[in-house]
């Protein structure tokens, strides 16, 4: 976020056309918009200011691919990717790195600002003001899953006094079935609750609980904190 409040948004793009319209739209829309010609140069470039990135899949020099993980290495901030493609396998791959959505070209105006608003507004959902951030943490604390601690103000996992972080999404997943022990969610049950949106069906929350489990140290054959219900959906007890 810049000094004026407005949101930062970077762009990484090889194609000068489409960073043009890109900033276009979005200064439009209020964001400040910060380019890069290459994933190199998008890595070379984050930092704590950027509120969200948006990479194309196919760039030279580094890919988006290869420039997000770098970025989710160090920040946590939405990411999006632009793909030519609408393949599952290029979308597992994203999701599996850390994305939060995915856009396939060719987009319409319309379309990249509601993606965009929608990402921001499920991020602010996940990270309320400090206040409020405050208010939870007093109320609420640490909700244990297991020998494991969900902290609600940082939005990390705590195992063996050791941090883990989340990116939002998989916080707000976590979180989800966490204040609501042995209900079953379906995999369209969780992207309504956390996309607030209806499931596009692109096996998207399956990675995103294949994340977590990573990170928890759960193993999905005989799962210790995600339980699988089969053909059913997901829960905690």
């Amino acid at each position: 976020m810049d000094q004026t409040g407005r949101k930062k948004i970077l762009i990484a793009d090889d194609e000068q056309d489409l960073r043009e319209i890109l900033k276009m739209i979005l200064s439009a829309e209020g964001y400040e918009v910060v380019e890069a010609e290459n994933g190199l140069q998008a890595a070379e470039l984050a930092d704590e200011s950027i509120d969200m990135y948006i990479l194309d899949v196919n760039m030279p020099e580094e890919t988006g691919f290869e420039a997000a993980k770098k970025i989710r290495a160090r920040f946590q901030a939405p990411l999006l990717f632009l793909t030519a493609y609408s393949g599952e396998a290029d979308k597992v791959n994203g999701f599996l790195i850390g994305a939060d959505d995915y856009i396939v070209k060719p987009f319409s105006n319309m379309e990249m600002i509601m993606r965009v608003r929608a990402v921001f507004r499920r991020a602010e959902q996940g990270t309320p003001p400090a206040a409020a951030r405050e208010e939870t943490a007093e109320k609420k604390g640490m909700i244990p899953i297991g020998d494991l601690l969900l902290d609600t103000e940082s939005q990390s996992l705590i195992k063996n006094q050791a941090v883990i972080s989340l990116t939002y999404t998989e916080y707000r997943i976590l979180e989800l079935m966490a204040k609501h022990r042995k209900k079953i969610y379906s995999l369209d049950n969780i992207y309504q609750s956390v996309w607030g949106e209806d499931a596009v069906g692109d096996g998207a929350i399956m990675v995103h609980i294949k994340n977590i489990r990573k990170k928890m140290g759960d193993n999905s054959r005989n799962p210790k904190y995600i339980k699988t219900a089969w053909g059913r959906g997901y829960y905690i007890d």
